[in-house]
């Protein structure tokens, strides 16, 4: 054998192993308002919806005021989807969904990536140029 071709078997081994695509399955607290997600699988798909937050422990009965339907404004945001449509693109990583923002009523298109075990970075976008990244930590 080679000296490269057992660097290379080396190198590969000692990578660690690629995420597996339910990686982002479980309870996630995001970087605002204390808030913590459930995501889990939804057929081929994966959705999350509002498990808590701040003001869901102040005000539990809470409602998605702010939703530009207004026949959604009474719904109580405990509970309430907020992540939904995404396609598996390899290495774990969850693209092409949508994120909902109760805070301003506004659907973003969005994108899950693992970034480890405990880690997910969500990204969410007006148009590509006006996107944002949180870091969610997983919830034991």
């Amino acid at each position: 054998m080679s000296i490269m071709m057992a660097l290379a078997l080396a190198a590969g081994a000692a990578a660690p192993p690629p995420p597996q695509p339910d990686t982002v399955v479980g309870r996630w607290k995001t970087e605002t308002r204390n808030g913590v997600v459930e995501i889990q699988r939804c057929g081929p798909s994966i959705c999350g919806h509002i498990v808590t937050s701040d003001a869901l422990r102040t005000n539990p009965g809470m409602t998605d005021s702010k939703n530009a339907d207004p026949a959604l404004r009474k719904r109580l945001l405990r509970g309430m989807p907020m992540l939904g449509g995404f396609t598996a693109a390899g290495d774990g990583v969850w693209a092409n969904g949508t994120i909902y923002n109760a805070e301003d009523g506004k659907t973003y298109s969005a994108r899950i990536t693992p970034i480890g075990p405990n880690q997910l970075k969500l990204r969410g976008c007006v148009f590509v140029p006006f996107c944002k990244t949180q870091t969610w930590t997983r919830v034991n």
